[in-house]
């Protein structure tokens, strides 16, 4: 393998074409330098110089390896450059896993200004329920998952709140409680609810139940549906009522209203969070960079984010 010590001395022969301004401009002494260069030709085989008491030329092949050593030379320099911002978090690739995300606008902003701050960083986006999300986090298929607090715990995973807002209770526009301020959760044990399948959020779903229970029922769930905007479609429908993140109202709609729920009940069970979760067993700094940048855009934990529209103003 020839050093890059050499193919630099060479360089500055080859451009100088003397040897004692090319000793000079190395900061060296010519006769290390001449030494240095009858040792490159051995190792490629061939004379690079032509050399006389007067003048020094490339010959064929030396103008041949001029270029082939300006090119490894630069190569180099980029390879190590790039090696440089992806350990610095600059560079790099990022799979990231969500539920729905669109109600969030502070998120939205935060990976917006991330991917202004960190353009070469590359992005594969896929969106998946809790428990999609919790098994591509532990074998390395994603890098950071945005997700409802999981039913079960995995020691490799770390989880974060990033956003926390009320629980709601969504009802049919001509429902009887449609026209109330709030809901009391004991006026809804005869109601028929539709919910997310357990499978696809354990969490999430037994909270609403430990929550239901809190009021001395469990809730009756007729329909089920994989994501949340399904249920709101569902509820629009008339399907039944749904407990919902309050993030989902949806201002403008007449089919639907969202009211806030009045419960004695904890009140880690009358709220909801948006978590943040990586798998801390795998090191990459380009996902510690976003991690942080996420942290830092994002309120403070338990800083409510959900808004319910007074009766008339949905």
């Amino acid at each position: 393998m020839i050093e890059t010590r050499l193919l630099r001395q060479f360089i500055a022969v080859a451009e100088e074409l003397h040897f004692n301004r090319a000793a000079e401009r190395l900061h060296m002494a010519q006769p290390p330098l001449s030494q240095a260069i009858r040792r490159l030709e051995a190792e490629v085989g061939a004379p690079l110089f032509e050399r006389n008491n007067r003048s020094v030329a490339l010959t064929p092949a030396g103008a041949a390896f001029l270029d082939t050593a300006r090119r490894t030379l630069v190569s180099l320099e980029e390879g190590v450059a790039h090696t440089r911002r992806v350990s610095q978090g600059m560079e790099g690739h990022l799979t990231l896993t969500f539920i729905n995300v669109t109600p969030y606008q502070a998120l939205l902003r935060a990976l917006r200004d991330f991917r202004a701050a960190a353009p070469a960083v590359a992005f594969t986006l896929r969106e998946a329920s809790t428990r999609e999300q919790v098994a591509a986090l532990e074998r390395g298929a994603a890098d950071v998952g945005f997700l409802r607090t999981p039913g079960t715990t995995t020691l490799d995973l770390s989880l974060q709140t990033i956003l926390r807002e009320p629980i709601a209770v969504a009802l049919p526009a001509g429902h009887p409680m449609a026209a109330q301020s709030e809901v009391a959760l004991t006026a809804l044990a005869g109601e028929a609810f539709v919910a997310s399948p357990r499978a696809l959020g354990q969490g999430f779903h037994d909270q609403l139940v430990q929550l239901c229970q809190t009021a001395g029922f469990a809730p009756r769930v007729v329909q089920q549906g994989r994501q949340l905007q399904t249920l709101v479609a569902l509820v629009a429908a008339g399907f039944g009522i749904a407990l919902l993140p309050a993030s989902l109202a949806q201002p403008g709609r007449d089919d639907i209203v969202f009211r806030p729920l009045a419960a004695d009940a904890p009140a880690n069970l009358l709220h909801v969070d948006l978590l943040m979760g990586w798998n801390h067993a795998r090191a990459s700094p380009v996902r510690d960079r976003f991690i942080e940048a996420i942290r830092d855009a994002m309120p403070c934990h338990g800083q409510a984010v959900g808004r319910i529209p007074a009766p008339g103003h949905e």
